[in-house]
This record gives C-alpha cells, structure tokens and sequence, in this order.
C-alpha cells in the first residue's frame, strides 16, 4: 500500500472554496488492492474537493474501460465504465468509516486518502453480468452456435412418458371411461 501515495490529498494547506484532482487508473492500482479481475484497466478519474470552513465535499466522477472476460462466450473485451460518488468528511474525535457517504476524520488530521474510494466506486460500477457486446447484436454468432451445439441435448417426449406414473394412468382411464 506504499504506493498509494499519490491518493493522499492534503487539505491543510488549501484555501477554502473547490479544487481538482485527477487521476488515471490502470491495473498497478489494483495490484496494490490484490484485486485481480480486470484484464487491463483505463480509467479516468476526478475528485473535486469543495474545502468549507468546518468540512470538505469530495465529488469522485470516473470513466473508462475494463478488460473483462464475457460471461456467454469467455471472450475478453473493453467494457465501458462510469460512475460518480459523493462523500463528505467531518471531523471528530475517532476515526469513522462505517458510512460510505459520510468519513470523519480526528481533529489535527490534514490529508485525506481517496485510494479506497476509488476502488471501490470503479469495482462497483461494472456489472454482475458481462455479456460482450457482439453476443447481443449477434457478429459474434460463431462462439454462440459452438456453444448452442455443445449443450445438452434433452429428448422430452421419451422422458415424459417414461416419468408418468402409472397410478396417474389409472385415474386418466376413470375419466375417459364415462
């Protein structure tokens, strides 16, 4: 976690008002969360800190891409990414970060780290499900019939007749013989 450095953000010697911090994403980041599910990572990222005489207002924005393995076709592709957060950091006597929109941070602190956020605004902003995009407009129908062809193949009619029970047969005989 030494080089996340660069995410420490010292407010002590900030005037009051809005300043900006900019950031790129790419996997070393990640590395240093031992986050391993991105193939490649391009990501933006912007932090607008508003310094207000008794707290600060972080306004984290991203956007970029993900390489990511498809969830249908296992084909590694760029998924597009964005996302926003907001936090506010107060000050009191203990640290406390079991909010996530709201940090405070014990009096005499002068710099903030944005590194967990970050991750976590960006790890959040990528779907459950990846589906690359030539599986839903269909140019990438060869990986789609290689997998229809090798699923199961299920023969329903033998299987229906076969799962009857014969009782059941009985009782349909009842009512056909009225």
């Amino acid at each position: 976690m030494n080089n996340l450095k660069e995410y420490l953000i010292p407010f002590v010697g900030l005037k009051i008002g809005k300043h900006q911090f900019d950031y790129q994403i790419d996997n070393t980041f990640f590395k240093s969360f031992d986050y391993d599910e991105f193939n490649d990572t391009s990501v933006k990222v912007n932090i607008v800190l508003e310094k207000k005489s008794t707290m600060l207002e972080l306004d984290f924005k991203h956007k970029g891409t993900v390489n990511v393995p498809c969830d249908v076709s296992g084909e590694e592709f760029d998924l597009p990414i964005k996302g926003k957060l907001k936090l506010l950091v107060k000050f009191g006597d203990t640290f406390n970060d079991e909010n996530e929109e709201l940090l405070i941070l014990p009096h005499g602190e002068f710099q903030v780290n944005v590194a967990q956020y970050i991750y976590e605004s960006i790890v959040l902003s990528v779907p459950l499900r990846r589906v690359h995009p030539g599986v839903k407009d269909g140019t990438l129908s060869e990986v789609v019939e290689k997998l229809e062809s090798l699923a199961p193949k299920e023969n329903k009619t033998e299987e229906q007749k076969d799962d009857i029970d014969p009782r059941w047969e009985n009782l349909k005989k009842l009512l056909t013989d009225k």
